[in-house]
């Protein structure tokens, strides 16, 4: 129950503090539960964003639960979901009840174009973290330069079927070339 309550009250504290959705929090949660706690390999919390970010639902929420879930089965990500979105629903919900009232002072807007100037800052360093754990030889550049293409192209392609594509790419290199050195 110890456990329970610590994993609880970290989530919580992380999810007080994380703007900007799942990408802009990467460093945060590299930085938590990777270096600081130890509760997951940089590998493991990539791997957490990919599928956190192919399911439904919030990255960071995601995240969450299987980090959860890995420390403490079915129950820890259950309390470390709760946790982490317990205080920002309290926050969101003042903030959507005077919102309006505030929004077109001029110091909200400034304060808002701060925050998503920053929110870019992190958005970069999570994309540079993820490159160098995600794109670790020849083939897994092959493919992202793959779906980087067909991501550009002028028809819509969804997301979903991208990280299909990707999933079996993968098998398929692994399968025909093995794993390159």
């Amino acid at each position: 129950m110890k456990e329970l309550i610590y994993l609880f009250i970290t989530f919580a504290k992380i999810g007080s503090v994380t703007f900007g959705g799942g990408y802009a929090m990467l460093p945060l949660l590299t930085r938590e539960f990777v270096e600081k706690r130890g509760w997951v390999t940089d590998s493991e919390l990539t791997d957490y964003f990919a599928i956190g970010q192919c399911t439904p639902g919030i990255i960071a929420v995601n995240v969450s639960t299987f980090i959860g879930n890995k420390r403490k089965g079915l129950i820890g990500g259950i309390v470390a979901t709760v946790g982490f979105v317990s205080i920002p629903i309290v926050i969101i919900t003042v903030i959507a009840a005077f919102l309006t009232n505030f929004a077109e002072y001029e110091i909200v807007k400034n304060a808002f174009a701060g925050v998503r100037a920053c929110v870019c800052v992190l958005i970069i360093n999570a994309v540079l973290r993820l490159w160098k754990s995600s794109i670790v030889d020849k083939k897994t550049l092959l493919i992202f330069i793959a779906v980087a293409a067909i991501s550009v192209l002028p028809i819509d392609v969804s997301p979903a079927i991208l990280v299909i594509l990707s999933a079996v790419a993968g098998l398929l290199i692994k399968s025909v070339g093995g794993k390159e050195k």
